[in-house]
């Protein structure tokens, strides 16, 4: 057993994270280089190495002729017959091949492809590494500005965090420690290219995942996700539990998983809403925290309409729009919202008295009333949907003064 050969290998191995069999063929083809400088072509010649004992020969395989004309690829009847008392003319002998006798210019050949085999599967492992984790995140130290881009280390290969994946209005410091989505892998001559991002919706889910031992564990699934990073998130969930509330799950006792996650991107705001196979209920949900009227949704054409509160209009909406975006781009409609007094003045809410059923729920054209009675006193409150099925007109005195329902 080549016992240093052996020990050596391991050693590389182990190091460089490269499987034994790359080592070995790099092995081979340094001794055929070898052969090639020696013997100047190495077309005859195999090299066979025993993957257990790491013991290795070169074999050089030899026509046996009358007359010598090419000494690499042929070979005299006397002389073959030292090897082979049987040999005959036409026949082919084996010949084994001492390495320590070949030149320093053969040896050195032979050292050079040795090491860049090493290299290139060095590239490969560290690429194969880093392929397992495309689509996912990883911990990452920032390095250097490259002009708009940023450099972060991840360990045993830097990645590109260019400026159009980096949170707006986020100061990334020297030596800060940040987690990255892996966007994209690539594997080139100077090894592995990797692209990282800070506004990929993803990035939260991951974060989730990795937080929320429930979404991990797959009890709690994340349906949806839209995003405006560094502003606002809002993420659909589900539980496949009835035991399991997927948002109280994703916020954690006392917002403790929710703001460790709100932290980590820098105080950018999330919302966890409920996922609802109806579109309509979730398009209720996704415009949360404002409250809903009533919802028309059109699960052909992708559309829905949506009556709020007078007072709830701006908070539907939200700050220049972003609540009522991010809520289509989460829900996939095109939500189109209306005031309760918009609705009533183009009929709306006539047309939509006609078709609710009557217990409020959906109908079977699909609309929807929601727990507001829909009908304004005058002084803009709404009583609640068992006080207005009574028939109740009158104001409560203890009505809240933030607009918010009796």
């Amino acid at each position: 057993m080549n016992t240093e050969l052996k020990e050596a290998l391991e050693i590389l191995g182990k190091e460089r994270n490269i499987p034994k069999e790359a080592l070995l063929e790099a092995i081979e083809s340094s001794l055929l280089t070898a052969c090639k400088n020696h013997f100047g072509k190495a077309d005859n010649c195999t090299v066979s190495i025993d993957k257990d004992t790491y013991e290795y020969r070169i074999i050089q395989t030899k026509r046996v002729v009358d007359k010598v004309e090419d000494p690499v690829e042929e070979i005299s009847l006397p002389d073959a017959m030292m090897i082979d008392k049987k040999v005959q003319i036409g026949d082919t002998v084996d010949i084994s091949i001492d390495s320590q006798k070949f030149g320093r210019i053969a040896t050195q050949n032979a050292k050079g492809v040795i090491v860049q085999k090493i290299r290139e599967e060095e590239r490969n492992s560290l690429y194969r590494d880093f392929f397992e984790h495309e689509h996912g995140i990883m911990t990452g130290v920032v390095q250097r500005n490259l002009g708009r881009n940023i450099s972060i280390n991840l360990g045993k290969a830097d990645a590109i965090l260019a400026e159009n994946e980096q949170i707006k209005g986020e100061t990334l410091k020297p030596n800060q420690r940040i987690r990255v989505y892996l966007l994209e892998v690539k594997n080139n001559p100077r090894g592995p290219r990797i692209s990282v991002s800070r506004t990929h919706p993803d990035l939260v889910k991951c974060l989730f995942t990795e937080e929320v031992s429930e979404i991990k564990e797959g009890v709690v699934e994340v349906m949806a996700i839209a995003r405006e990073a560094g502003s606002r998130t809002k993420m659909a969930v589900v539980s496949h539990d009835e035991n399991v509330d997927p948002v109280g799950a994703c916020v954690g006792v006392n917002g403790t998983r929710v703001n460790s996650i709100v932290d980590e991107l820098g105080g950018e705001k999330i919302d966890i809403i409920n996922w609802d196979d109806n579109p309509a209920f979730l398009i209720e949900n996704a415009l949360s925290p404002a409250k809903v009227i009533c919802v028309v949704a059109d699960e052909d054409s992708r559309e829905a309409v949506v009556i709020v509160p007078d007072y709830q209009l701006s908070l539907a909406i939200g700050k220049e729009g972003q609540n009522a975006r991010l809520a289509a781009k989460l829900t996939g409609y095109k939500i189109d919202i209306k005031s309760e007094s918009q609705a009533e003045e183009s009929g709306l809410l006539e047309e939509l008295g006609m078709q609710l059923s009557e217990d409020g729920e959906y109908a079977e054209d699909g609309y929807y009333e929601g727990e507001y009675a829909g009908e304004e006193y005058e002084d803009g409150e709404y009583a609640s949907d068992e006080e207005y099925a009574e028939g109740a007109e009158e104001v409560y005195e203890d009505a809240p003064e933030d607009g918010e329902q009796a």
